[in-house]
């Protein structure tokens, strides 16, 4: 199966990535919110979380905004990362992307989101914006 334009919702939330050691417990402060991704690897804890309170020494990647896939998506679809990524590199629109079990998450630094929309749209993709989902 092949991915067809997708219709994507803008979140209207500001989120952050926040880099922890490796191991780190998950900090209270991070799991407010309605996103929140937590990937730990022998070398580093990441969380995206929303982009409010926390230690400012805690190495972190402030306000992104969040593009969501309207899903569930089936894991059978191939090229749905591809067909947002594309257009958006071409842009030189730089990403952080993340996968759930239902949908991707395409996210976006916050002064660069309006091209963004722009970019996707022109590639054949439906913005849906927060007012309106």
């Amino acid at each position: 199966m092949t991915v067809n334009p997708l219709t994507l919702d803008l979140l209207p939330d500001s989120y952050a990535v926040v880099r922890l050691p490796p191991g780190a417990p998950v900090p209270a402060w991070a799991t407010a919110g309605d996103l929140l991704s937590v990937t730990r690897t022998p070398t580093e804890t990441s969380i995206l979380c929303d982009d409010g309170d926390f230690p400012p020494d805690i190495p972190a990647e402030r306000g992104f905004r969040a593009l969501r896939v309207q899903g569930p998506l089936d894991f059978a679809l191939v090229g749905i990362l591809e067909s947002l990524l594309r257009p958006l590199a071409g842009a030189a629109i730089s990403v952080f992307a993340l996968s759930t079990y239902d949908t991707d998450y395409v996210l976006i630094p916050d002064g660069r989101v309006e091209e963004a929309v722009e970019v996707l749209t022109a590639a054949g993709h439906h913005i849906r914006r927060p007012e309106t989902t």
